[in-house]
């Protein structure tokens, strides 16, 4: 593999991680929010909030190849 194979190589592989990293670091934010306070829907909320921002980063990210 040449240097340009391998960078675009590991551009593709992060933006496919970005979304299911950052729902999972909002569901695990919200667990331990809902842990702390003891309710039950925090990690729901923030899982979304996670997905959201997840798509949103997404999107700009492959906006800027532009």
């Amino acid at each position: 593999m040449d240097r340009d194979s391998k960078r675009a190589l590991g551009k593709y592989t992060s933006l496919a991680l970005l979304l299911p990293i950052s729902t999972g670091v909002g569901y695990l934010m919200g667990y331990g929010l809902d842990k702390l306070f003891h309710t039950t829907w925090l990690g729901w909320v923030f899982m979304v909030v996670g997905t959201i921002s997840g798509f949103i980063s997404l999107i700009r990210e492959l906006d800027s190849e532009k």
